[in-house]
């Protein structure tokens, strides 16, 4: 409607061929002006909804450390390095059930300390299981389902790993769930493939509204352990992938604010270069969190 009253009013003012040049020259100043008015944006993608993910840092001690004096002494050096300068992330660390009381002490407020597994059963004839209940009545809040040497070493199977994640959703806790291929199913371009099976059959029965309660973690099996690190472009990819994945599943909304957490020999050398991704929101770092001066570095990763 604009456009069409300046352009009656051009034809009005200017009659002659030289008016109408005149006209054309207007005209094109109008055009470009209700263009930009409807332009899309081009920021950072970082810019919207990707900030909105608060970053998590995590690590995973495994069978480690040997005593419970080393798990205080490691997890208070720990703590003492998050500081005024320290990136605005969660931090947890994820210990033996037999560490987890004296190291909750040891870290104080800090950061939070999770179970390195959890069975999904609430009581009964399960020798050697630790239930939900059971943790949550020492004050942990998080724990790990499927992570990979769970699913290779003790047998523990897609169905097994949804128990999991469905039990500690229902006693009001979070989990982490982690995903990844081996080095064959990764050399033939099947990460995408197996981290959607994962991802579909660990989060089965899982309502979107109960997704806040949830940290996505992937780990390349043929990088735990090995030294090895998938470049930041290969875990980006994956990443992305995992996020499209969760977009099917449930809708955008929930894909964008899913954390997506990198795992597999993250180091102080390949942490900033890793968190400098778009999709990646975050670190599971096994043998590094042994060492207080290495895990402090990647807790203070430097924001690229």
């Amino acid at each position: 409607i604009i456009i069409a009253q300046d352009i009656a009013y051009q034809l009005r003012t200017f009659p002659t061929v030289t008016s109408i040049m005149k006209f054309t020259l207007a005209l094109s100043a109008i055009l470009a002006t209700q263009a930009a008015a409807f332009a899309p944006s081009f920021a950072s993608p970082r810019s919207t909804a990707l900030d909105a993910r608060k970053p998590f840092i995590s690590g995973n001690w495994k069978l480690n450390p040997q005593t419970r004096e080393e798990a205080i002494v490691l997890g208070k050096a720990i703590s003492e390095s998050i500081g005024p300068d320290t990136p605005d992330a969660d931090v947890a660390l994820f210990v033996p059930y037999v560490f987890i009381e004296a190291t909750h002490t040891a870290v104080g407020e800090k950061l939070m300390v999770g179970a390195e597994g959890v069975c999904p059963e609430i009581k009964g004839a399960f020798t050697g299981a630790v239930s939900a209940t059971m943790l949550k009545s020492i004050g942990v809040q998080w724990a790990l389902a499927g992570h990979s040497e769970r699913r290779t070493l003790f047998g523990e199977t897609d169905a097994y790993i949804n128990g999991q994640c469905i039990k500690l959703i229902e006693d009001g806790m979070s989990v982490m769930l982690c995903i990844g291929e081996s080095l064959d199913e990764y050399e033939k371009d099947l990460a995408g493939s197996v981290c959607a099976v994962q991802l579909k059959k660990g989060l089965a029965g899982i309502k979107k509204e109960d997704l806040d309660r949830v940290a996505i973690a992937y780990e390349p099996v043929w990088a735990i352990g090995t030294g090895k690190v998938a470049t930041p472009e290969v875990a980006q990819k994956v990443h992305e992938q995992c996020r499209a994945i969760i977009a099917d599943m449930y809708d955008q909304e929930a894909a964008d604010a899913m954390r997506i957490l990198y795992g597999g020999s993250v180091t102080p050398d390949s942490v900033d270069q890793l968190m400098a991704q778009p999709d990646i929101d975050g670190a599971l770092v096994g043998g590094a969190s042994l060492d207080a001066s290495k895990f402090s570095r990647i807790i203070n990763f430097q924001p690229m």
